[in-house]
Parts: C-alpha cells; structure tokens; sequence
C-alpha cells in the first residue's frame, strides 16, 4: 500500500465519521471545525474531497494548505486555484463557495489569528521553506 493509498483511507474514515455524526469527528480533529471540501481536480476533473480543518473570520472560513508542512502544496490548492467555485459540507448542510487565496498581505495580517486558534499550523509553518497559502471560503 503506498503512503497516498493509506491517507485515502483515512480520509474516507474521517469523512464518514463526519456524515454519520452531523459534521462532527473524534480523534485529533476533536473539538475543531471541520468541513468537507468538494474540489474538482485541475488535471481531469474529477470531483474529490478533502476533510479539512478551518476557522471562522467573520462570515468566510479559512482553509490552510498547509499539508503538514511539507515542502509542497496539498493537491486541493492546486484544485481551488483552477476551480474555485466548489461546494463544502460543514455540519449537515452542503452549499457552494467561492474560493480565494489570500493575498500575501492578508495572509501575514491572519496568521496570528490562525495559529492562536489551531497552534499545530505555526510548527507546520517551521517544517518548511514555503510560506504555508490561505484560502478564503465564502458562501455564494
């Protein structure tokens, strides 16, 4: 089984955790918000989805691709940056966004907020060489 086939499989646990439990999961997302990102693949249009973290700003959600601080961006980022109009189920509900990477500006000025929310994305952050994108969903 290769590394990609294990957290496929992990995701697709994780995602029916959510939808058996009206968008609450166990484990090390306990207590977070979670959504399930609808994202079409640049490359061949596939629908995929992605369980994701995010926090509240105002009445946007923001997604960190942050893929654990690996050097390179989650393969969603690259999805979101060719297709950004997408739905997301948060709770029971499932609705369309509209995705934007934040400008490097806004990132810096959020990313004290991010990480005093969810601090695993400030040691993610030192993993790597890259600034760690931010997206921005809003509701359509």
């Amino acid at each position: 089984m290769s590394e990609l086939d294990g957290m496929n499989d992990w995701n697709k646990q994780v995602i029916a955790e959510f939808r058996a439990n009206g968008g609450k999961v166990g484990g090390p997302f306990e207590g977070a918000n979670i959504l399930l990102l609808h994202h079409i693949g640049a490359r061949w249009g596939a629908e995929r989805i992605a369980p994701l973290g995010y926090i509240a700003d105002g009445d946007r959600m923001l997604i960190i691709a942050s893929k654990g601080g690996l050097p390179t961006n989650p393969d969603w980022y690259h999805n979101l940056k060719a297709n950004p109009r997408i739905d997301v189920e948060v709770g029971t509900e499932t609705f369309p966004v509209t995705a934007e990477e934040l400008s490097r500006v806004e990132r810096d000025e959020k990313w004290p907020m991010i990480t005093a929310v969810a601090p695993g994305y400030a040691d993610y952050q030192t993993k790597t060489s890259r600034v760690i994108p931010v997206f921005a969903l809003s509701r359509v």
